[in-house]
């Protein structure tokens, strides 16, 4: 299984339109959190409206996993905490997102939503809870905050990161975490696209402006993860232990050479996803 894993892509439309040239590359399609821009000048209903149909079009190429970030919440629940209500709407295209437990072949996903209060919070740890009981060869979590005190949620001052995800992952053991958020971990010192804590593998892909977006590539079969950035491009072995810094990609594979071919999106944007 092969996954494309990209976030923080902020209503970015040519980053939109490169990754739905890029998907049928792959098996998964993992977008982990912050679809929406709430700084952006296009309203907040608009950007729900265009974002689905990049989703649509997406899971009619292939598998497509979304959990919520922060700038995903449109409205409040009753008991007053923030939330992506329109995030409940993906389903019905096809789209595993929030709260829901899937597994594909020997690969289980749970998709977490940002929680903002106490009872959001209670819900994804009933979700693991439920999730653990159906143990499968690999559990991969999809959580937009990576965890607290790792290079992955540093962010040149402090850490950004969950410190309740930090007790998850130690009760649960996932076998990886892919998250977003902070956008600069993977680019200063001291910060990383990728830290292991115990047996999980925990991801942060960064955010660049431009097209491409900053991406992840996961190859479950061959244990290797790929980081791919504007002049950069790293790999790690996943069978082994956490060594740094990441080796170059000396020999890239087809499936690169192949995205590295994607014409320029912004010649060509698909009518149907244009709004």
């Amino acid at each position: 299984m092969r996954c494309l894993v990209v976030a923080d892509l902020h209503y970015s439309l040519p980053q939109f339109d490169w990754l739905l040239a890029a998907a049928p590359e792959f098996d998964v399609v993992i977008f982990a959190g912050d679809a929406l821009d709430i700084g952006s000048f296009v309203d907040f209903r608009a950007q729900i409206l265009v974002v689905k149909k990049y989703l649509s079009l997406l899971s009619s190429m292939t598998r497509v996993i979304f959990c919520s970030g922060n700038h995903d919440l449109d409205e409040r629940s009753a008991e007053g905490e923030k939330i992506a209500r329109w995030i409940g709407d993906i389903r019905e295209l096809g789209v595993a997102c929030d709260g829901d437990n899937l597994t594909i072949g020997d690969v289980s996903f749970t998709v977490c939503p940002w929680w903002d209060g106490p009872l959001v919070k209670s819900r994804i740890e009933a979700q693991l809870r439920d999730a653990a009981l159906e143990p499968a060869q690999r559990w991969i979590w999809v959580h937009h905050a990576p965890p607290a005190n790792s290079p992955t949620s540093w962010g040149g001052k402090r850490f950004f990161g969950d410190v309740e995800l930090v007790q998850w992952i130690a009760q649960y053991r996932p076998s990886m975490v892919i998250s977003g958020h902070v956008h600069q971990s993977p680019f200063i010192p001291d910060g990383s696209w990728f830290d292991r804590l115990g047996t999980t593998w925990v991801f942060n892909t960064g955010l660049q402006h431009g097209r491409p977006p900053v991406y992840i590539v996961l190859d479950l079969d061959e244990g290797t993860a790929f980081w791919l950035a504007a002049g950069e491009a790293q790999c790690i072995d996943l069978r082994v232990p956490l060594l740094r810094p990441a080796a170059g990609i000396e020999t890239p594979p087809p499936w690169l050479k192949s995205l590295g071919r994607i014409a320029d999106p912004s010649l060509a944007i698909p009518a149907s996803a244009a709004g």
